[in-house]
């Protein structure tokens, strides 16, 4: 016996109670809970839907849906972040080298100078205050969204929010490293090691803030086969 196109319904409005926010994991828990249902249904036909629909449930332990939601989690969180180091590599080949080569030079050549600690805390007071401002944009920007299509996608949600956690993740400890470094002008060493650290960090501010959100689209497209289908 099949379920019907209201059980199915049924199953994602049972998968939202149960804490499960994004449409792709619902997507996959549903399909999950009704082959089981109708596996149980084989077994014996007498059972309504819930009671099939509860031993099915059963099935993912005391927890629920959690444990299957974490390892998901985690599978995107490691496809995101290979998205993401796949546009950062591309700022290592030709042609786009030239350009992070020339921002190295130029934080080389400002951090050679005695004024360097300055220059350090005024690039990091700029860099917050786009931080801030893509934050803003970003937040809204999914919220829109959200409101609009009425679905979330856990990829969607690591490029509009996660991005912000990330980055800042970075900068917290690059500030720390950056505040034990004193007089950094006066070994060479120091003076390339925080320049491509810096050339590093605004790299991963464009991907992270600016490409990869204007990028979404053709990102959740390769990742869902059926996301070009649901919105």
């Amino acid at each position: 016996m099949k379920l019907t196109t209201i059980q199915i319904q049924d199953l994602y409005r049972f998968t939202r109670v149960h804490f499960v926010e994004y449409y792709d994991l619902q997507t996959e828990l549903v399909d999950h809970l009704a082959n089981d249902i109708e596996a149980i249904w084989e077994d014996n036909a007498n059972l309504s839907f819930e009671e099939a629909r509860g031993k099915a449930f059963k099935k993912f332990g005391v927890y629920g849906f959690s444990d299957v939601v974490t390892q998901r989690e985690r599978a995107m969180h490691k496809r995101y972040i290979k998205y993401l180091f796949r546009e950062l590599k591309q700022w290592f080949s030709f042609p786009k080298v030239m350009t992070t080569v020339a921002m190295f030079l130029i934080f080389y050549m400002v951090f050679s100078t005695k004024f360097s600690e300055y220059f350090i805390y005024a690039f990091y007071g700029i860099l917050a205050l786009f931080g801030l401002y893509k934050s803003f944009v970003l937040n809204k920007k999914f919220k829109q969204k959200k409101k609009i299509a009425k679905k979330t996608w856990l990829l969607e949600d690591l490029i509009f929010k996660q991005a912000i956690l990330f980055f800042g993740f970075f900068i917290y400890y690059t500030i720390n490293l950056v505040n034990h470094i004193h007089a950094i002008h006066q070994t060479k060493y120091l003076v390339i090691l925080v320049s491509g650290l810096f050339s590093i960090m605004c790299l991963l501010a464009y991907v992270s803030l600016e490409l990869l959100p204007n990028k979404a689209e053709i990102l959740l497209k390769e990742t869902y086969p059926e996301y070009a289908i649901s919105v």
